[in-house]
This record gives C-alpha cells, sequence and structure tokens, in this order.
C-alpha cells in the first residue's frame, strides 16, 4: 500500500480521506458479517440452537464535534442578512 504524506493534505483531501477510510471499513465490516452469519448457518447444521437473526450493519454516525459543526454552519445560512454576530456589529 501507498503511504499518504498527510502533513501535505489540505483540510479538504483529509476529510475526503477519512470518509473513504469509513466507507471501506463499512464494506469490510459488512462482509465480515456475512461471513459469519453463513458460517453460523453451517454449524447450526450440527444441532445447535439457532442464534438470532443480526439487524441491517448500522451505520457510521458522524462525531459529536462534527454534528456541532454542521448545526452551526446551517444556522449561519439560516440567518437573515441583516442579522450577524455581536461581534460584527461591534
Amino acid at each position: 500500500m501507498a503511504k499518504i504524506d498527510l502533513d501535505a493534505l489540505n483540510i479538504e483531501e483529509l476529510a475526503s480521506l477519512r470518509d473513504r477510510a469509513i466507507e471501506k471499513l463499512a464494506e469490510k465490516v459488512a462482509a465480515r458479517q456475512a461471513e459469519l452469519a453463513a458460517e453460523i448457518e453451517r454449524l447450526s447444521a450440527y444441532g445447535a440452537k439457532p442464534a438470532k437473526k443480526v439487524a441491517a450493519p448500522v451505520a457510521p454516525r458522524a462525531k459529536k464535534n462534527e454534528q456541532k459543526n454542521e448545526q452551526l454552519v446551517e444556522a449561519e445560512q439560516e440567518k437573515p442578512e441583516g442579522e450577524g454576530s455581536v461581534a460584527e456589529a461591534a
């Protein structure tokens, strides 16, 4: 695997890399869950109690600080033009 110089990447490139890594991890987790489910099915043929079915894989959640940043950006976009922060008025 090629090495990536993280210090040379800008914020957008780092965010993109993070998103790609999250997607790839989610794919690998889903594939592994499918493998384990198939193995459980094979093992259940030997008389063990059937295991409970696993729900669909859980989607990765955004971190708390990412959610707050998104909310702040949305709030800024929703403000009417005449309203600004106290710092802007000073």
